[in-house]
């Protein structure tokens, strides 16, 4: 596998939205289109494609610290539903970890899930993520330090 985060751009946004995850999992995530609609009038959500070599698997939106949010977040991790469990998510989440880590100005990163997810909760935990203990807009919020 080379997995690569790449900028959701003019030239693939189309087939981002195209991405689908499986019926039973549309309440787990936003749409693509939603989040790219998000990304352009927050330009604090930064949208990102998740490609194998040329192959489009995913799609991952993160959040760079603002006044008004000061520490990093992944708002979207989706993986296409023919692709799913092939390691692409766990891959691209050590990835944007990684690219976070380089601000060494923070020492945080926020995610939140539908309690119902426990693929996503499995997920998280493996990486570091543990529980705040905190629900907003009815999901759990987890945190990794580092």
């Amino acid at each position: 596998m080379n997995v690569q985060l790449l900028e959701t751009n003019r030239d693939n946004w189309e087939q981002v939205i195209a991405l689908k995850v499986h019926d039973e999992q549309n309440n787990f995530v936003a749409s693509n289109l939603y989040s790219l609609v998000q990304a352009k009038y927050q330009p604090e959500c930064k949208p990102l494609a998740i490609y194998d070599d040329c192959l489009l698997v995913g799609f991952l939106m993160y959040v760079i610290p603002t006044a008004e949010q000061n520490d990093y977040w992944i708002y979207r991790l989706m993986i296409d539903q023919n692709h799913q469990k092939k390691g692409y998510g766990k891959i691209a989440m050590q990835q944007i970890i990684e690219l976070i880590k380089q601000d060494k100005d923070y020492n945080k990163i926020y995610i939140s899930f539908e309690p119902s997810n426990y693929v996503a909760k499995t997920l998280y935990e493996r990486l570091g993520f543990v529980s705040t203990d905190e629900i907003d807009g009815g999901e759990i919020i987890y945190v990794l330090n580092y």
